[in-house]
């Protein structure tokens, strides 16, 4: 008898698969192989089509929401075909910067509403095509992404990206629109090719995007300016980098205000960064620093690096009355990156004795030089007890680092002027309590000078 043979099993098709593991299967595919779906079978098409495949790459990538889709009146596919055709050159951009935009303008509204109210409206593709046409360089999509979101922000103060007040200096920087970035954007030697991002009007300050490759410069690089104090040539200006491209820039400054990295005062973001670490605590008092680096004050040639520093000194409020003490004197020891050391004692702060007493909370600011790129502070406060006017004690001010951003220096200068400077970082850093001032922001004139201690 002729042993049976068994027929060989069929390879098995996706098509012949039940509905619901296929569209399960289906729900694991990107925008692009579910279109590339619809060509390859009816069936497929059909399924490739479900509405809820196509809701979450709505929300994935145009972060929709389902009252967003009721108010269109359309199904998910056609939302998200209808957005791509406007927005698709943007789509590996456009989640990231709407949802930093989005973020920032709810944290904003509850907490610096008038600076809601400075932000322009979106551009379309026709106005940073136009744009390009102008300045004859091409924008990177991230850039033309944001504006299709946020066309920057008026000229007004305060400004959407940080600001810096000491006792005669002050800092607003404004986000700038595309025309105004445009009419900006700079030929000149040292700043070839370069579209600027912020603006200040009260120091001219600008934040920059290189557009091109050029003058030792990396594409779509961020950076402040720093003309060459000592060289010869005045092309020569080297570079404090902010961001390597515009996304990476933006979302960072965005997380940081969000998160609270950056304190909010009087309705203005500050740019100082708090180190979680740099805290003390001596008995029922607890200090803490955050600091920020001035790019406007400072320079790499001659090399003077421009610091400012926020102390806060706060007794807690479960102390007992008779804590209460007044601020008589401070200790500070300062150490640059080489390794030199400045100490320096004087008579209270900000020219102030400052009383702490249960729950109360003392907060100025100062700023320091070195001529190193980093350096650090510690020492400690001298107090007396008002109950008891003979007792005297000291409280920790932790050790804070302040460093300098990375830096280019200027090609004009290398080329030229390589053998006729050399670095001196012998200059001391300095402490300048002296010149403290602990006034909070929008009652501080304007000034049309450097901080003090520069005059």
């Amino acid at each position: 008898m002729a042993a049976s043979v068994e027929p060989e099993p069929q390879p098995l098709s996706l098509e012949l698969l039940p509905t619901d593991p296929l569209l399960l299967i289906l729900s694991f595919l990107d925008y692009r192989d579910l279109l590339s779906c619809c060509y390859v079978s009816r069936r497929l098409n059909q399924l490739s089509s479900h509405d809820p495949l196509w809701k979450r790459h709505c929300r994935k990538y145009w972060l929709l929401s389902d009252a967003e889709k009721t108010r269109r009146n359309q199904s998910w596919k056609a939302i998200f075909i209808s957005i791509y055709s406007d927005l698709g050159r943007y789509i590996q951009y456009y989640a990231t910067l709407k949802k930093a935009w989005d973020d920032l303008e709810r944290y904003l509204g509850q907490r610096c509403p008038r600076m809601i109210g400075s932000l322009k409206d979106s551009v379309q593709e026709e106005d940073l095509d136009a744009v390009e046409a102008q300045i004859g360089c091409k924008l990177p999509d991230d850039y033309r992404c944001s504006f299709r979101i946020h066309n920057g922000q008026k000229l007004v103060v305060p400004g959407l990206m940080g600001s810096m007040a000491l006792s005669n200096h002050y800092r607003s920087e404004d986000l700038l629109d595309i025309d105004t970035a445009a009419g900006g954007f700079q030929q000149r030697l040292g700043l070839k090719q370069c579209l600027p991002l912020t603006f200040c009007i009260h120091t001219g300050l600008s934040q920059y995007m290189a557009l091109e490759c050029v003058e030792g410069r990396n594409k779509y690089e961020i950076f402040y300016q720093c003309p060459d104090q000592m060289a010869r040539n005045p092309s020569a200006i080297d570079m404090f980098i902010t961001g390597t491209s515009y996304l990476e820039w933006f979302t960072s400054y965005v997380n940081n205000v969000v998160t609270g990295g950056y304190p909010i005062i009087r309705d203005q973001i500050f740019r100082y960064v708090h180190d979680k670490e740099c805290v003390a605590t001596t008995g029922d008092i607890t200090v803490s620093v955050s600091t920020s680096f001035l790019p406007e004050l400072s320079s790499v040639h001659p090399p003077h690096y421009f610091f400012t520093y926020r102390i806060r000194i706060e007794m807690s409020k479960d102390a007992l009355p008779e804590k209460a003490c007044q601020l008589d004197s401070r200790y500070w020891r300062i150490t640059n990156a080489k390794g030199d050391v400045e100490e320096v004692q004087g008579p209270g702060v900000v020219g102030e004795f400052p009383i702490i007493s249960p729950g109360r909370v003392y907060e100025y600011t100062s700023c320091t030089t070195f001529s190193t790129t980093s350096g650090y502070m510690e020492g400690y406060y001298t107090f007396h007890c008002l109950y008891y006017k003979d007792k005297f004690f000291n409280v920790i001010i932790p050790r804070f680092h302040m460093v300098c951003p990375t830096f280019k220096v200027s090609t004009a200068r290398m080329e030229t002027n390589h053998n006729e400077y050399a670095m001196d970082e012998d200059e001391d850093s300095t402490d300048t309590d002296e010149y403290e001032d602990r006034r909070r922001v929008l009652d501080i004139p304007a000034p049309s000078g450097r901080c003090p201690r520069h005059t």
